[in-house]
């Protein structure tokens, strides 16, 4: 072994350190993404027990978003509107469920959420649920209240039969009405009755036999079954077709122990479809012996009476005060007809003389017809019409030949004639004095001269006195402007 102090004062060569790995930076939308990623891939399926709260159906596509909770935690749900119409019941707060969904992550607000895809309720069945929803909310509506029953008719001539035409319900139907009503006009309406779109189509075939010409009844039909088998009666879409039937509908639905949504609501519920059309009508004979028996007790009261009123007459006639009280009452009879007689004769000659005074004043009113005297009024108006217009006439020539020969006079004495045989008229400058004598005129003077077309402004240069002939001696015109 070597010596201690032989050994070198170096350490023992170390290895150089590895350099860490480089780090990961994740946005919030990366890191939010990758969880969601983890999330579906290991919890793709689960089942989760819990209870509902805060349900709420949002948008016209019908989502459902819900809270599952228990006594420590809480979970968000949420459930697409085509999964929540395959449900049989309606989910409500409180109630305890088993969902089963994938877990996911709302990346928006960084919140994980199972997206569920069906709800089952715990300890309570879904159909059973739901059917009890269904009744206490149509019973809360008034549908189940026996106000609103309406009676079936005594013997209806046409009755409405909504069922399956293949099933045994149908041939029992008519088995029943062929035995009890031979000569009832049946009217089948076909219908599944069982299975997906039985109950569109129920409510369909009721509203459509319903409104057949002359239907008075309607019976809706169907053998037994379990639960699933008679569901289609069970949904709220029959339960309104029915109450919305303007004539009474009587349901017969599997056996005596079935019930339904549909035998709540319908008018009268039957044990089973041959019991349903038992109840529709009442068996020909037993009609026609209940009509008998009618017929003879009301004879015998009719009897019962008659004999007591003779009784009462007899006893009556037996009096001493009513002896002798028919030769009385011939005697009254006779002494009636002889005032009848008086009274029909005193009536027949009143009645003669108003028909003929109202001859008498026909006669009277024919002289005084309107229309004859109107025909008269319009003849006399005619001939007037024509003197009128004949007069009209003679003045307006005699006016004319008047107006004629003033206007020809006036015209002759027009001084418009005068100026249009070359005389003039000489005014003053402002047309208001009309200058007759030279001496009128001063010299730089405006004068005004009419002419028989048109006039003449002239300035008065030189005035003349008058000469003997108007004519001064060198034989020029003795005037000039």
């Amino acid at each position: 072994m070597a010596p201690l102090f032989d050994l070198p004062f170096e350490e023992p060569h170390q290895p150089a350190p590895a350099e860490p790995p480089p780090r990961r930076i994740y946005t919030v939308s990366e890191l939010t993404a990758e969880i969601r990623r983890v999330l579906e891939e290991a919890w793709f399926e689960v089942w989760v027990e819990g209870e509902l709260s805060n349900c709420k159906v949002w948008g016209q596509a019908g989502h459902l978003y819900l809270t599952l909770k228990d006594d420590r935690a809480q979970l968000k749900g949420f459930m697409f509107g085509s999964d929540l119409k395959r449900l049989k019941f309606k989910p409500e707060d409180g109630l305890r469920v088993i969902a089963r969904g994938r877990l996911s992550v709302y990346e928006p607000r960084g919140e994980y959420q199972l997206t569920c895809s069906t709800l089952e309720p715990r300890g309570l069945g879904a159909l059973q649920l739901a059917f009890d929803q269904l009744k206490r909310k149509l019973q809360a509506e008034g549908l189940f209240d026996p106000a609103r029953k309406r009676p079936l008719p005594l013997l209806p001539r046409k009755i409405g039969v909504v069922t399956s035409i293949d099933g045994a319900a149908v041939r029992d139907v008519i088995k029943v009405l062929g035995q009890r009503y031979p000569n009832v006009h049946v009217v089948i309406r076909p219908a599944r009755v069982q299975g997906e779109g039985a109950a569109e189509d129920i409510a369909r075939a009721l509203a459509h036999v319903a409104a057949w010409d002359g239907v008075e009844v309607v019976i809706l039909a169907r053998g037994g079954g379990s639960i699933e088998d008679l569901w289609a009666f069970n949904e709220e879409r029959v339960a309104r077709a029915i109450a919305a039937s303007p004539v009474p509908v009587i349901a017969g639905i599997g056996h005596e122990t079935d019930a339904t949504i549909a035998d709540f609501v319908a008018d009268l519920r039957a044990a089973t479809p041959s019991n349903a059309a038992e109840l529709v009508v009442a068996r020909k004979e037993e009609f026609v012996a209940g009509i008998v028996r009618r017929t003879e007790k009301m004879a015998a009261v009719v009897r019962g009476v008659v004999h007591e009123g003779q009784r009462r007459l007899d006893a009556a006639r037996a009096r001493p005060g009513f002896a002798g009280f028919g030769a009385r009452l011939v005697t009254r009879g006779r002494y009636c007809d002889e005032l009848a007689r008086t009274v029909v004769g005193s009536m027949g000659s009143q009645v003669g003389r108003r028909t003929r005074q109202l001859e008498e004043y026909r006669r009277r009113l024919e002289g005084c017809d309107p229309r004859r005297r109107l025909a008269q009024d319009a003849a006399r108006l005619t001939r007037l019409d024509g003197r009128l217009r004949a007069a009209i006439a003679g003045a307006r020539h005699v006016a004319d030949r008047r107006f004629r020969d003033v206007a020809g006079r006036l015209d002759a004495l027009s001084p418009l004639a005068v100026l249009a045989r070359g005389y003039a008229v000489c005014w003053n400058a402002d047309r208001t004095v009309i200058i007759r004598e030279a001496d009128a005129a001063l010299v730089g003077r405006a004068v005004t001269v009419t002419l028989a077309r048109g006039e003449l402004d002239c300035t008065v240069v030189e005035t003349r006195p008058e000469r003997a002939g108007g004519i001064d001696p060198n034989g020029r015109d003795d005037t000039h402007v």
